[in-house]
């Protein structure tokens, strides 16, 4: 009987049990103790797990696993632990039967026992069935079952040898076979299963180990060290990661965000319905019985009315973007708040161990085991609380990297599909912002935003522990934190401003950045570097001015939190000691409260981060649900269903505009096409034409009328949109391959010749924006894309302007025309071609955005309108040539490529390709001898074209853009030097030093407190009181002082210098480069230097410094005190210091390689997304939409296939940095127990709160370390490209030529050679002329003949390779560049215009007065244009001039050109685009304006220069002919037969 009340009675229990264990030197606990407590405390824990866990399995099923020998054993053991457990039950059922009756708990421990081990003999088949391979629930059962049994295998043992035989010999030994079986199950529970059948693990190349990765592998991260590894060996390349988990891919996640988003855009429009019936059904009075609006029925007052109306305003609440993504994210977001929490408990157990440990050492007598077990506690807590912080990241983290896929895909489905005016109202850099900073923000803010809970409720914990500790003197300390936080929130609140501010400074400068990059060939040409350079660094001063106020209070908001802790420690302690006599400070109170301040320390600190981080979040919030509620195109706009008429075509009553708030561009349109045919739209620059196309494709806001088009349509623009792609993608443009219809386009597009041009054929890599193709390859390339595309309705959008005469009829018969290959497609083109209108079936003449006349050719030629005036003034001949062209034309091999120049004023052309396109076609137009060969007009030339293709082999696919190079390997000490340079060496040197200084008065002040505490065991504490709290001032707030003045002199003076160099040599190097290096480089590429790498330097660089310096010296004065107080210490730190320089290395190595690829991967991302946008009415037009998404979304997965590693290589380091952190908590521990007799309480105190402090300084470092090398590599980019080769000097100061040089205009060429770079062929052999001054010069040739190059080389863009040019007697590879080229002017020929005013695209420089910038308008044609509009001369230009029509902007490049008004003019002509009334204008502009002007003019159309003086026509870089046009004619040579062929010479 007395067994069993022992056993029932809980204090008597707790009696005992203190008795047993505490006041012993051989512990031990009462057996009853062992049998209830320590045997139901597993089972508890599975039986509680199980229904939670058993739901989540039925939820998720992986597919089964096969029975393995491995599983086999954990289900036989645990059927026999269960025999084991009810052997046990029945034997006491035996002995109750002999009359030995045992107390209770005999019969129930085995019972539930018994119980549990049946069901988790279960459990491992069910989760078998699952396909779970590695089970957490399990293991933490069998490791508790473990633990629980090794205190009764102790007793057990030591009972048996106090007595000399063993009394219960059954139970003795059924305890030792059950502790064996549970030892085997836990040690089989540690491997892994199989994966399961069927599974994607099997299929996938190169599986991430996560996923098949056991349970004590997930929960250290064991399984990404093969990666480590890996990387550490070498540099880790994109074939090395692993493939992305399904769940955080774009598939998964961006549909997620997509239907909450939707639902919450449903949800406001309701409601806005709602609000607004509300409000207009109020007024009248209500005659039937409903309460309408809800303000009760009857007629309301006019007062009732205006509530409502301001109601209203408050009701029509936009979607929010905000609850989409928490009902995406928030549930598994949740899981990590779950640890965090948990985490958060754990944390306060250390300071109350720690109290423990300083009281044991006071005491004397205590058993020894008692201090090891209080160290050993201590590692235990501090290792659990690691793991499971990590894993609350880890969470964090994941969440973060979805809700950034997720929003980047939502970005990029909508601007495919929003409307004109939205995308007019947001640039593409704007968008590109919003994908690549506003996304990261969501990102950065998800990994803290649990800490907005967890902050607070670490702090109420924190203080009610100190408050236990020191009593009500705490309150001093809590009210100097009250202090701090307005102060902080201030400071917090400015820096946003400031944030907000630098971000349009840099938007802006990027934004300036972009159109220098792209119009740069023209910034060369007109010598206009220096005013842009001034303009982009007037804003970047403007920017570092912004970036020098955030420095300054970041300062004082660094010294505010750091001084925080010692803040509070001082009042609290000083109050404490003052407020009573009999208060003492003894180690206990003090190192206690210390280690409970630090904890404060953490959540007082991520507070303001986390708010102020909230906040940029919530701008980029707005930001992004702005973009995102943007108006999208209406898909019903144009009815595509309609299949009753027999008209493909139809608009009636149409009334369109480009945004609704706009007046309307196009009124009362209506035309109906009949099946099959073709028409042709004609008017002046600006009168409709393109926008007509536009509203057919549904591009337009519709007003009012109808729209249908019969069947798919194909869309040919007016500037061809071509992809990064290969030539072959950009035709089929994702339709399959097919060889014959493939060649038969490429025939009628005449773009046979020039892919035996090509390096690669049509396998060519085309760059970014089609650079490396001539404006009419371009434009054929379109056609192709139209043609191949075999769609219903074909809407043509001047696609014939950019090729030469001979081309585009080759292509009007051949594809266009009425016996092309479209014929029985209904065909709408639009047109400047006047020789074609003849043989189209209708013609639409179109006058300021209505249809003027309509009918066929003939028709309107007899009603003498609008039409007929047009063609009297235009026919050229007589269009009387179109009768020799017979069935079967012959025509000359070069005229199919005849003059489809190569160069046009693109940004960029490439110069290798260009050259090996002329060395091909030199040879093949050798190769051919006979010069003719047949073209069936309709239908396809049947020749098989099987040996071109095999010869074109070997030189397959050259790569134009040459990869992004992603440096390997460490980065170098150089560009840490370098940087360090840029700061200025001193400074360097002496802001170590001072951190060093910060840290050492930290620290003194600490060894101080250890001291003053000491007072109290030798009660020396009354007199010393005012000398301790004054010391222990100084010192903190020397500390304080210290690290002010350091951060000021780091952040706010030296780093912002060094940013400013840095920024000011890359925009130096980039402008002084030569074209060719523009050509091989992206401009994504250029500009992501221009933007994140010069980000980095701006702020992340210094905050990485200033980081890495604090812990630097925090862990070193950590290690010296620990070894000052237990020399035994030293022996410690060397090996974990190895371990710690080890995993290190193996983290740096592979995350920085990590991060390399993560931005490598990046760009593509942005440079699809923007390609995408200037393409997406192509898309739209073809359908493409779905297949463009699919590939963004693959190009984002590619993405964040490198930076999962990375996030997993942190906590992977945090764990094994953390556990030698611990480590060095429990040799301090240990050390102290060790060496309690001779150290005093308040060292130990000292050292174990310094070395619980240890890891997170450890863990910092590293993550700085890490972060710092893979930040610096920003100083590294940006100097490359600071330091590319540069062209000639822009001014030599002793060779400069007269002010009023050129005066006469000579221009002599002698023995000219040139090639476009080393190594490569001459493009023009020893041209010898010599050009009098005022000479009009034609300049006439095939492709490739140097027509363009020789332009090049008057204004020094390529340099001499052999012989000279002169300009009125002085050599121009001597002086300048900038003297030469700004007195030489060019129109380019295609117009380029910057984003600013009219009158800076015109005068950059603001040399002239407005009345010469009006005479110039006046002269160019644009005087009406201009002065009709309210802004005159300040005209905004938007992006590349897109609100000018391209006629209008090419009037400009005349304006600037009749500005300048040099002695020598180049027209590089680019009449193509324009109606020939403007062409006439610009060439009569010409004849009067530059009368006594040099003029070479390279011509497309023969008949501008058949008045010139004398015209040259070049042959493969040669003179061929050069003479006045008649004499050219009468020999009968090259020229005549191009002239023939224009249709100027019978």
């Amino acid at each position: 009987m007395f067994r069993k009340l022992k056993c029932l009675s809980p204090l008597c229990l707790v009696l005992q049990v203190a008795n047993e264990t505490l006041h012993t030197d051989r512990p031990d606990l009462p057996e009853c103790f062992q049998l209830s407590v320590l045997s139901w405390l597993p089972c508890i824990y599975l039986w509680a797990v199980c229904p939670i866990y058993l739901f989540y399995l039925k939820r998720n099923n992986r597919g089964y696993i096969m029975m393995s020998i491995k599983n086999r054993f954990k289900t036989v053991f645990g059927l026999l632990l269960w025999i084991v457990c009810w052997i046990d039950l029945f034997y006491t059922f035996h002995e109750l039967r002999h009359g030995h009756s045992q107390p209770p708990i005999y019969f129930v421990t085995p019972l539930v026992l018994g119980m549990t081990m049946l069901l988790a003999t279960f459990l491992i088949q069910f989760e078998r069935l699952r396909g779970v391979q590695s089970s957490g629930v399990l293991f933490i059962f069998w490791f508790l079952s473990v633990l629980c049994a090794i205190v009764p295998f102790r007793s057990k043992i030591l009972q048996a040898s106090s007595q000399s035989e063993v009394t219960d010999k059954l139970r003795f030994t059924t305890f030792y076979f059950y502790f064996t079986l549970v030892v085997c199950e836990l040690i089989l529970c540690c491997f892994n299963e199989k994966p399961p059948l069927f599974s994607n693990v099997v299929t996938d190349p190169n599986p991430c180990p996560e996923t098949t990765a056991g349970f004590l592998s997930r929960m250290t991260f064991w399984w990404f060290t093969s990666m480590a590894i890996k990387g550490y060996k070498m540099p880790l390349e994109a074939k090395d990661l692993w493939s992305l988990n399904q769940r955080d891919s774009s598939k998964a996640m961006v549909p997620t965000l997509l239907k909450e988003w939707e639902k919450e855009q449903a949800k406001a429009k309701s409601e806005q319905n709602q609000a607004s019936q509300a409000v207009y059904s109020k007024p009248q009075p209500s005659t039937t019985n409903h309460v309408t609006g809800g303000v009760g029925g009857g007629e309301s007052s006019p007062e009732e009315v205006e509530v409502l109306l301001s109601n209203q305003k408050a009701a029509s609440r936009q979607p929010s973007f905000l609850r989409a993504l928490i009902k995406a994210f928030g549930p598994y977001f949740l899981i990590g708040s779950g640890f965090k929490l948990l985490q958060d408990l754990i944390t306060f157990v250390n300071p109350q161990l720690l109290r423990m440990l300083i009281s044991f050492t006071k005491q004397k007598g205590v058993p020894d085991w008692w201090g090891y077990t209080l160290a050993f506690l201590m590692f235990f807590t501090a290792f659990l609380q690691t793991l499971i912080l990590h894993h609350h990241f880890q969470y964090c983290f994941v969440t973060g990297m979805n809700v950034r896929t997720a929003v980047i895909g939502a970005i990029y489905r909508k601007a495919l599909a929003i409307t004109n005016a939205a995308k007019r109202s947001t640039t593409v850099g704007e968008v590109v912002n919003l994908m690549s900073v506003d996304a990261q923000r969501f990102m950065d803010l998800t990994t803290f935003l649990n800490m907005l809970w967890s902050a607070p409720f670490q702090i109420m914990l924190a203080l009610f522990f100190l408050w236990q500790n020191l009593g009500a003197s705490v309150l001093a300390g809590v009210a100097v934190m009250i202090m701090l936080i307005p102060f902080n929130a201030v400071i917090a609140m400015k820096t946003r401003a400031y944030q907000v501010e630098q971000m349009q400074y840099k938007d802006s400068r990027i934004k300036l950045m972009n159109e220098i990059l792209n119009g740069i060939k023209v910034l060369k040409l007109y010598a206009w570097e220096d005013s842009f350079k001034e303009k982009v660094l007037a804003i970047r001063q403007k920017e570092l001015n912004v970036l020098r106020k955030t420095a300054y209070l970041g300062a004082l908001s660094t010294m505010a939190w750091t001084s925080a802790p010692f803040l509070v420690a001082l009042t609290t302690f000083a109050v404490y000691v003052y407020v009573d006599e009999t208060h003492v400070l003894d180690a206990e109170k003090a190192f206690v409260s210390l280690s409970l301040f630090n904890i404060l320390r953490f959540p007082l600190n991520m507070l303001p981060q986390v708010i102020s981080s909230i906040v940029q979040a919530s701008v980029s919030l707005k930001r992004v649900q702005g973009f995102l509620s943007h108006d999208e195109l209406d898909p019903n706009s144009v009815d595509r269903k309609n299949t009753a008429t027999e008209y493909s075509v139809t608009v009636v009553n149409g009334k369109f505009t480009w945004a609704k708030e706009d007046p309307p561009v196009l009124h009362n349109i209506n035309m109906m096409v009949p099946q099959g045919s073709l028409l042709a739209v004609v008017g002046h620059v600006g009168c409709g034409k393109s926008s007509l196309i536009s509203a057919l494709l549904g591009e337009m806001e519709k007003l009012e009328g109808d729209i249908s088009i019969r069947g798919s349509v194909a869309y040919v623009p007016q500037q061809a949109w071509i992809q990064n792609a290969t030539l072959r993608d950009n035709i089929l443009f994702g339709k399959p391959y097919n060889e014959q219809k493939y060649r038969c386009v490429l025939e009628a597009c005449a773009l046979t010749p020039d892919l035996e041009v090509l390096p690669g054929g049509d396998m060519t890599e085309i760059g970014e924006k089609g650079i490396n193709l001539s404006g009419g390859q371009r434009q054929r390339v379109s056609l192709a894309r139209a043609l191949y595309s075999d769609a219903d309705v074909y809407l043509l959008d001047d696609p014939l302007s950019a090729v030469d005469a001979h081309v585009s009829k080759h292509i009007f018969d051949n594809l266009i025309g009425p016996e092309g290959v479209l014929k029985g497609k209904t065909r709408i083109l639009v047109t400047h071609g006047i020789s074609f209108l003849p043989q189209v079936d209708n013609i639409m003449v179109m006058v300021e955005g209505r249809v003027s006349e309509m009918g066929s050719y003939q028709e309107l030629l007899k009603q003498n309108g609008a039409f007929a005036e047009f063609l009297r003034n235009y026919t050229l001949e007589d269009i009387i040539e179109e009768d020799e062209a017979t069935d079967e034309q012959m025509f000359p091999d070069d005229a199919l490529s005849n003059h489809i120049d190569m160069v046009d004023s693109e940004p960029v052309i490439n110069e290798a390709k260009r050259n090996f396109i002329r060395q091909i076609s030199i040879i093949s137009a050798d190769g051919e001898g006979t010069r003719s060969r047949s073209v069936r007009r309709h239908g396809c030339s049947q020749r098989k074209h099987g040996e071109p293709q095999e010869k074109k082999k070997p030189h397959e696919m050259e790569k134009l853009i040459q990869a992004e190079t992603a440096e390997t390997g460490r980065v170098k000490t150089k560009v840490y030097l370098e940087y360090a340079k840029a700061v200025g060496p001193l400074l360097s040197v002496v802001i170590c030093l001072l951190y060093g200084c910060q840290s050492g008065a930290a620290i003194g002040a600490n060894i101080w407190l250890s001291q003053w505490t000491n007072d109290a065991t030798r009660n020396q504490t009354k007199e010393n009181v005012n000398m301790r709290v004054g010391v222990y001032a100084a010192l903190g707030i020397a500390q304080g002082v210290l690290l002010l003045v350091n951060c000021l002199l780091c952040r706010g003076y030296s780093m912002l210098r060094a940013a400013k160099l840095t920024h000011r040599n890359l925009l130096h190097g980039v402008l002084r480069a030569p074209q060719a290096f523009f050509e091989s480089t992206p401009t994504g590429r250029l500009l992501n230097r221009f933007s994140k790498d010069v980000d980095a330097i701006d702020s992340h660089i210094p905050e990485n410094i200033d980081i890495w310096m604090r812990t630097f010296w925090y862990t070193l004065n950590v290690l010296l005190i620990c070894s000052a107080l237990t020399p035994m210490f030293l022996i410690v730190i060397a090996p974990l210091m190895v371990f710690y320089w080890w995993v290190q290395r193996f983290y740096v190595a592979t995350s920085r390689q990590l991060k390399r690829l993560e931005s490598v991967s990046r760009s593509p991302i942005y440079s699809h997304f923007s390609e995408t946008i200037t393409g997406s009415s192509v898309i739209r037009a073809y359908g493409r939409h779905s297949a463009f998404v699919l590939m963004s979304d693959m190009k984002v997965d590619e993405n964040q296939k490198s930076y999962y590693p990375s996030i997993v290589s942190n906590r992977w380091l945090g764990v094994r940095i953390e556990f030698i952190g611990n480590c060095i908590v429990l040799f301090a521990a240990l050390f102290a127990v060790t060496g309690k007799e001779s150290l005093n309480p308040g060292l130990v105190g000292l050292s174990v709160s310094y070395a619980l402090q240890v890891t997170m300084s450890l863990n910092w470092m590293v993550r700085m370390t890490s972060d710092l090398e893979s930040n610096i590599v920003a100083v590294e980019r940006v100097k490359e490209y600071s330091e590319t080769k540069t062209e000639a000097p822009w001014d030599v100061e002793d060779k400069k030529p007269l002010p009023e040089w050129p005066m006469e205009g000579n221009v002599q060429f002698y023995n000219y050679s040139v090639r476009y770079r080393e190594g490569l062929d001459l493009v023009l052999k020893n041209l010898t002329l010599d050009i009098k001054g005022g000479e009009k010069i034609g300049i006439v040739g095939r492709t490739g003949a140097g027509k363009s190059s020789m332009t090049l080389c008057l204004f020094r863009l390529l340099e001499a390779a052999a012989g000279e040019i002169t300009i009125d007697k002085v050599k121009i590879a001597e002086i300048g560049l900038h003297d030469l080229r700004s007195k030489l002017t060019i129109i380019p020929q295609e117009p380029v215009l910057f984003s600013g005013t009219l009158r800076m695209n015109l005068d950059p420089f603001e040399k002239y007065s407005d009345e010469e910038v009006w005479k110039a308008l006046e002269h160019s044609d644009l005087h009406k244009f201009v002065s009709n509009h309210p802004a005159k001369l300040e005209l905004e230009c938007s992006e590349g001039g897109e609100n000018l029509s391209v006629g209008q902007r090419q009037l400009v490049c005349l304006a600037r050109a009749l500005l300048r008004k040099t002695k020598i003019l180049i027209l590089d002509e680019a009449t193509a685009a324009i109606d020939l009334e403007t062409d006439d204008l610009i060439q009569s502009t010409i004849r009067t304006q530059f009368e006594n002007c040099t003029v070479f003019t390279i011509a497309h159309r023969l008949n501008t220069i058949m008045d010139y003086t004398r015209v040259l026509v070049l042959d493969k870089g040669q003179i061929a002919e050069f003479d006045t046009p008649t004499n050219l004619i009468s020999q009968r040579g090259i020229f005549y037969g191009m002239a023939k062929d224009a249709g100027l010479v019978q």
